[in-house]
């Protein structure tokens, strides 16, 4: 069975090295970022060579790819597409737009071999919403948010992509940005209803990232993604979420201590696959140490999330574009 991990690349190109450490130690992904992508050749080629390395024709292919300024793949060769907050602040149509640009976005990864998409967002905006979420979220309403959500999902589904919901249980009142410092939400535990609504809306789907943030109100002492207590009540207990619950990004900051104690954390707190993105290949194998091989629930949930990777439904690509062109208009 494959290491229950998702590992990131350096480059356009794996390195031998690279090579070599996916080939032993056997991620269950790899996952993509703006260094890793010039144009659609190249691109194609580097999924293609990942699933060579690790011997698994089904291997996934992650990427953020929400729109706005979370896009990983843009112009000149790819589209620009609207944030989440954008469409959400459409006068009419918010749903058809947001099935429109799941669906394009889930074109453009089907094309180069991604298989997964870390999206939608179903983070509630607040007034102190911190930055890093801002308009990557749809809305300030859990239902819309929910629905918006759901919206994009059946876009990307329709294209063979499997959709990632995130950030688990909700990241919306975070005050700080976890890339660079462990946020801290105070709120009462009966507040947070109003965060976890949109996940358990669509608890139904294979996938969910989790938050690196702390809710004093559940477990004072650990984020989300290190505590047992919060994927065991919340998590799968008050959201009622049973597929695979991966990590946020391991080398984020919020985080501290070495990268084989971030992830047996997170292994331990009940979480199914670690995932580790700045491609440094020496953290990524103390990630890999600490990694154990997929196996019983989490390996059912891990098919169940391949299982879910559909051929794409027939689509008029052009006429889908001018869609979204006239729809960027209505909306400027």
């Amino acid at each position: 069975m494959p290491k229950a991990f998702i590992a990131g690349c350096a480059g356009l190109t794996l390195s031998p090295d690279e090579r070599a450490f996916l080939r032993d130690g056997d991620p269950w992904g790899l996952i993509l970022f703006k260094r890793n992508v010039k144009d659609r050749v190249q691109l194609q080629a580097l999924t293609q060579d990942f699933r060579d390395c690790v011997g698994r024709a089904d291997a996934p292919a992650l990427i953020d790819q929400e729109g706005g300024r979370v896009q990983r793949m843009g112009p000149p060769e790819w589209l620009a597409y609207p944030a989440a907050g954008r469409i959400g602040a459409l006068p009419t149509g918010q749903e058809a737009a947001a099935r429109l640009v799941g669906r394009l976005i889930a074109h453009d990864l089907n094309e180069v071999g991604i298989t997964i998409d870390c999206a939608p967002v179903l983070d509630v905006a607040e007034p102190g919403t911190h930055a890093v979420i801002g308009a990557r979220a749809w809305s300030d309403d859990p239902g819309k948010v929910a629905a918006l959500g759901r919206a994009f999902a059946e876009g990307l589904f329709a294209g063979g992509v499997v959709p990632v919901v995130k950030h688990m249980p909700g990241h919306g009142r975070a005050r700080a940005d976890s890339h660079h410092e462990l946020p801290v939400v105070e709120a009462a535990r009966e507040a947070l209803e109003r965060d976890f609504a949109p996940f358990r809306a669509l608890k139904d789907l294979p996938m969910a990232m989790t938050a690196h943030v702390v809710y004093r109100a559940i477990d004072p002492d650990r984020p989300a993604t290190a505590s047992r207590k919060i994927v065991e009540e919340v998590m799968r207990g008050a959201i009622g979420f049973q597929g695979l619950i991966m990590s946020d990004d391991l080398s984020m900051n919020a985080l501290r201590g070495p990268f084989e104690e971030r992830a047996a954390a997170l292994f331990e707190a009940g979480l199914d696959v670690a995932l580790h993105c700045n491609g440094s290949l020496d953290e990524a194998r103390a990630v890999a140490s600490a990694s154990p091989p997929l196996a019983g629930a989490s390996l059912l949930r891990a098919e169940a999330a391949l299982a879910a990777i559909r051929p794409p439904e027939p689509f008029d690509v052009v006429a889908a574009r001018l869609a979204l062109a006239a729809l960027q208009a209505r909306s400027a």
